[in-house]
């Protein structure tokens, strides 16, 4: 019988790498939680506990503005408030759902929804980022004529002061004030109250040193995210929210009617960028993009992947990544539903 050569140890060795990596039948290895949360933080770090300029915020005002963001009377036919279109009741996600949310009266607005939850981190609001703070964006929605359509602040007012629960509550959060009942108070407390909603997911646990925080298959659509791109705008500690970046850095986005921040600031250097969106709680506040056109979290994934890198991730890839995506849901949002399929089962 012929006798086989042994191999020297280094051979040896080498195979057993070889080996290794090939013992998942191709699909990319797991790799250590390590060597991927030292990867991340370069780029990526938990969400902070307190939000700049709360610790302002007393409690008084801030009870002031929940009972404002829910306050419908300040809808011109007191069928809506800011809750209507950012639920943060009942398991809400701080939106709707809807790919474009309904006025008051019927008529629908050309742009998604955007969450409510961590919106006072981001570098500004709105998708064009037209409202530098908080304050500044509740003051738009109740003079809007196509959402909560009151016609004039002064109007706004006089419900409040209609009221008898509002005036001294006003009273109480702004002491000192000859007048405190006005536009800019209301503002400044509906703002207090959103400076509240903060979320935190497993992936602010696996970044602050918890290795099992994420499963192997989410860890591995963590590493698939750090190295294919994606952190080019999903970065910071909401994963977006603090740039504006083109849609279709590659190719153009379908929709090519909303020319974004443009609008705003006049540039054609600014034409069909929009501020990043978060990529925390991404799961639960379909649907996609500023026009609410991509319904699942698999056809944002091969879309983005197509239009701004230019890519096509493997079947398996995009399992992982959306796996990922799935992890991002806040502790505090676990009773949010995720996308239904048109079958009526929840999107993996």
């Amino acid at each position: 019988m012929k006798k086989i050569p042994l191999l020297p140890r280094a051979g040896i060795a080498v195979l057993a790498l070889f080996a290794s990596f090939n013992s998942g039948l191709g699909q990319t290895p797991v790799p250590g939680p390590v060597s991927v949360r030292t990867k991340a933080l370069l780029l990526v770090s938990p969400i902070p506990n307190k939000i700049p300029g709360a610790e302002k915020d007393s409690a008084v005002l801030v009870t002031l503005g929940r009972e404002l963001y829910f306050e419908k009377r300040l809808s011109k036919n007191s069928t809506q408030s800011c809750n209507t279109c950012h639920a943060v009741d009942g398991g809400g996600a701080g939106v709707d759902n809807e790919p474009t949310s309904p006025g008051a009266f019927g008529k629908r607005g050309d742009r998604n929804s955007p969450t409510v939850f961590n919106a006072a981190f981001h570098l500004a609001q709105f998708w064009d980022g037209r409202a530098p703070d908080l304050q500044e964006q509740a003051k738009g929605p109740i003079l809007n004529p196509g959402e909560m359509a009151m016609t004039s602040a002064p109007e706004v007012l006089a419900r409040l002061q209609g009221e008898t629960n509002y005036p001294p509550q006003f009273k109480a959060a702004f002491a000192g004030e000859a007048d405190p009942i006005n536009y800019e108070n209301v503002a400044k407390a509906i703002a207090a109250f959103e400076r509240t909603l903060i979320t935190h997911d497993r992936l602010d646990d696996f970044l602050k040193g918890q290795d099992d925080a994420l499963t192997q298959t989410e860890l591995r659509g963590f590493n698939i995210f750090l190295t294919a791109g994606c952190t080019t705008c999903h970065n910071g500690p909401l994963l977006g929210g603090n740039t504006y970046q083109k849609s279709g850095l590659v190719k153009p986005y379908a929709n090519q009617g909303d020319v974004g921040r443009a609008a705003v600031t006049k540039d054609e250097d600014d034409k069909f960028k929009f501020k990043v969106p978060s990529l925390r709680n991404i799961a639960v506040t379909y649907p996609y993009f500023h026009d609410g056109k991509i319904s699942s979290l698999h056809e944002a994934v091969r879309t983005m992947a197509s239009i701004q890198l230019g890519k096509q991730f493997t079947k398996e890839e995009e399992a992982d990544l959306v796996a990922f995506l799935k992890a991002l849901t806040g502790k505090e949002l676990q009773n949010a539903k995720t996308a239904p399929n048109p079958s009526g089962e929840a999107k993996l």
